[in-house]
């Protein structure tokens, strides 16, 4: 059928996947549209791909926070010293080396001794340095905290439009297989009513009421029934597989649909001729391009904010294992940092003059977003309109060319019309009917898209 080019190629893709031979008996899943919709935004892999990167953005946030608040830092330094310098203080006086009774002017020359040398260090040691510090103010930090809760805003308005995306590729894919099944039952009634034409052409040929090529060319249209029934079945099983897919279950479970054509069109009808009405600015790609808008700004003001300093305070205990004889090393020591850069050589000026044009850019692009998505709704809503008036006549025109080819085959019995025309009018109704069911799916993928786009502005 033409309506089925646009999903050939998935369709084989999808083709190519061989069901496991171990099946396991799992329940009926029975589904409305709606039913299947749900049924996906909780079992669809990409959107539990997607939550997922909902709940990574908190944790990159909380580690956006984590660095301004207080850091505790222990360090061991193991030291190993080859030659260990020395100190000498030279001659000292030893009063023990002095002669009882007088004292010559040689003894005391003679008590002078060198004194035995001081090590300035240890050959093993190790150091334990225990340091906290705390941010007191950083402009970029403050910045890229707002920075991040907003892209996690976009991140959670990311998952919303994915989820209204799966309910439309749901909604297309669930009428494309309740076309195809009506398609296929209309057929298999028109292929009964063929065959019993033909075996009454088949009596009246071997009675010489006619000649055989008005049996050959009856069953040559009953062979093109035939050929487009299978051809409709192989497509619905394959439809029937994506939509699997996209329900995010096996390709073994066994599904039906419970909605029925009728009462889809009837819903439509009675909720898209009437005017619906749109706000763009509750669309979600709205909020999204808005959002974006934000973080450009946000990332002009973190550029403008590397103009102003950076200030942490920090503490530091110092223990050794094996103190020296000389221990010049201070144990405790509080102190502030203050960081500024003077001269950057027009790299900052430039970071900021290409956040201003990032930031011009966004609003452009939110303009520009807003104009295409009032565009996209009139569109949609046009197109409903049209494939509704397309609907109609073709559901008008498949009634009478049935009508036709009925009366044609009654007045062929009658010896009335001519095999030509018994097949020309068997064409024309198949034809109607090819039209009739091609008016139908994208009837009902307009009111899908319709669908999506009314329930992301509310």
């Amino acid at each position: 059928m033409n309506f089925m080019r646009k999903y050939f190629l998935l369709f084989i893709l999808l083709g190519s996947v061989v069901e496991g031979s171990g099946q396991d008996n799992k329940p009926l899943l029975k589904l409305s549209i709606a039913d299947a919709q749900t049924f996906a935004l909780e079992n669809n892999r990409t959107l539990k791909s997607a939550r997922i990167d909902v709940k990574s953005m908190d944790k990159q946030i909380w580690a956006n926070i984590a660095t301004g608040l207080p850091q505790f830092n222990f360090e061991a330094d193991y030291q190993h010293q080859f030659v260990i310098p020395e100190l000498s203080f030279g001659p000292v006086l030893n009063i023990n080396a002095l002669p009882d009774g007088l004292i010559t002017k040689n003894d005391l020359s003679n008590a002078y001794q060198n004194s035995a040398p001081f090590p300035l260090g240890v050959k093993n040691n190790t150091i334990f340095n225990f340091t906290v510090s705390q941010l007191i103010f950083s402009g970029e930090y403050l910045v890229g905290l707002q920075a991040a809760k907003v892209v996690k805003l976009v991140t959670e308005k990311s998952l919303v439009k994915s989820e209204d995306m799966t309910k439309e590729t749901v909604a297309t894919t669930y009428y494309l297989i309740l076309v195809l099944e009506e398609n296929a039952k209309v057929l298999r009634e028109s292929l009964k009513s063929t065959d019993q034409t033909y075996n009454d052409l088949v009596k009246m040929n071997q009675e010489g009421f006619n000649e055989e090529t008005d049996v050959d060319q009856m069953k040559i249209g009953r062979s093109n029934i035939q050929t487009l029934i299978t051809s409709i079945e192989s497509q619905e099983e394959i439809s029937m597989k994506l939509l699997k897919y996209q329900l995010g279950v096996g390709f073994d479970q066994t599904v039906l649909l419970t909605d029925s054509l009728p009462g889809i069109i009837k819903e439509g009808n009675i909720q898209y001729l009437s005017s619906p009405e749109f706000n763009v600015k509750n669309s979600i790609d709205y909020k999204m391009v808005s959002d974006q808008e934000k973080i450009s700004s946000l990332m002009l003001k973190r550029q403008q904010s590397k103009y102003l300093p950076s200030i942490a305070g920090f503490y530091r205990h110092q223990e050794q294992s094996n103190l020296p004889a000389f221990n010049f090393a201070v144990k405790d020591i509080i102190g502030v940092t203050l960081s500024l850069p003077i001269v950057t050589s027009g790299l900052r000026n430039a970071n900021i003059g290409q956040a201003k044009f990032d930031l011009m850019k966004s609003r452009l692009n939110k303009d520009n977003i807003e104009q295409g998505l009032i565009m996209e709704f009139e569109t949609a809503k046009s197109s409903y309109t049209t494939a509704f008036s397309n609907f109609t006549t073709n559901r008008e025109s498949m009634t009478l060319s049935k009508k036709v080819y009925d009366k044609t085959v009654i007045k062929y019995k009658e010896g009335v019309s001519t095999s030509f025309e018994l097949t020309t009018n068997q064409a024309q109704y198949l034809t109607a009917e090819s039209n009739y069911y091609n008016s139908i799916l994208s009837l009902l993928n307009a009111k899908a898209k319709l669908d999506r786009i009314l329930s992301s502005s509310r």
